[in-house]
């Protein structure tokens, strides 16, 4: 069976500028994936050269087991939801809906575009012009206006970048559950580690035009494959060779009896509601994070310290 997209060596040169190296990714039907990386690493351009937007330099796309490479965007079987949702601002958010399938001369698009509002829970404005919708409901009409021409492929360029944070969180659940009920294949580009941890099934790490690393969250977070992929994926303290994660660092008063140890002071205390980090200055003059309990005993500024962690913790790279 094939893989519902495949690439093989997508690379995208600009003059003096490679933005995508030899990328080759293969993801299976029915999962949410995530392409996160920094800004500039080469995600959205691979992300459009997936849908027809961008021609690669070298190297092929495959859906289905079939070359796309040199279709058009509207003759692939893939549907992109945009940052800035490129609504109809004259169509209502049922005519936005409608659209795609009309052009399609699909008969029964009123009934279709409707269940896809129901689905993205906006029937009761589907009468509204894109003006009169929020940040939160444009972009649920612009996902329904994809979700209901069923593509194999929907992609996804940081469709939440606009939003702020209480409501980014929200479209996250609602994200995910609309990819579980549809079925539909989604590719999720983000810089936001947050986002592509939570929502993914497996994530591809982006750094320099290339992945870096390709696996579940749990993968890439807690055995990441390289040093880069380990400090874009959160916090992490360096003692040597060795980094250990805030969570696993522990810290103390007295001296421990690990030799993986640390002394240092307190440079800070950073309160974050659901844990605190504690900022120290180790001796050696480098710094390190602590993450404790908010009902632990409280650490001052200044206060001696000593930093200590399991080996079985520590993350080392060649």
């Amino acid at each position: 069976m094939h893989p519902i997209l495949e690439l093989r060596g997508i690379s995208k040169e600009y003059p003096g500028h490679r933005a995508v190296d030899g990328v080759s990714l293969r993801l299976e039907g029915g999962g949410f994936y995530s392409l996160l990386g920094p800004s500039g690493c080469g995600k959205t351009t691979t992300l459009r050269i997936i849908g027809g937007f961008e021609q690669p330099t070298s190297g092929d796309v495959l859906l289905n087991g079939a070359s796309i490479a040199h279709l058009k965007p509207y003759e692939r079987d893939v549907c992109t939801v945009f940052q800035n949702y490129a609504l109809f601002p004259h169509l209502t958010a049922l005519g936005n809906v409608e659209f795609g399938l009309r052009e399609r001369g699909i008969r029964d698009r009123r009934e279709r575009a409707l269940e896809a509002l129901e689905l993205v829970q906006l029937s009761a404005k589907r009468d509204r012009l894109p003006a009169q919708l929020s940040g939160g409901e444009k972009q649920r009409v612009a996902l329904a206006r994809s979700i209901v021409l069923k593509p194999r492929l929907l992609l996804l360029d940081e469709p939440l970048a606009a939003l702020d944070p209480k409501l980014r969180k929200q479209m996250r659940a609602e994200l995910k559950s609309m990819q579980r009920q549809t079925g539909i294949t989604f590719l999720f580009v983000t810089h936001d580690q947050e986002e592509a941890l939570s929502l993914s099934d497996n994530l591809a790490v982006m750094n320099n035009g290339h992945i870096e690393q390709f696996g579940t969250p749990e993968e890439v977070y807690l055995r990441p494959a390289t040093e880069f992929v380990a400090g874009f994926l959160g916090a992490i303290n360096w003692f040597g060779a060795a980094g250990v994660r805030p969570e696993s660092t522990r810290i103390s008063r007295a001296s421990p009896s690990s030799s993986e140890a640390r002394s240092g002071a307190v440079e800070s205390v950073l309160f974050l509601g659901n844990c605190i980090h504690v900022n120290v200055r180790l001796e050696s003059g480098e710094r390190a994070i602590a993450e404790v309990a908010r009902d632990a005993e409280p650490f001052r500024e200044g206060e001696p310290v000593w930093l200590h962690w399991q080996s079985a913790d520590e993350l080392r790279f060649g």
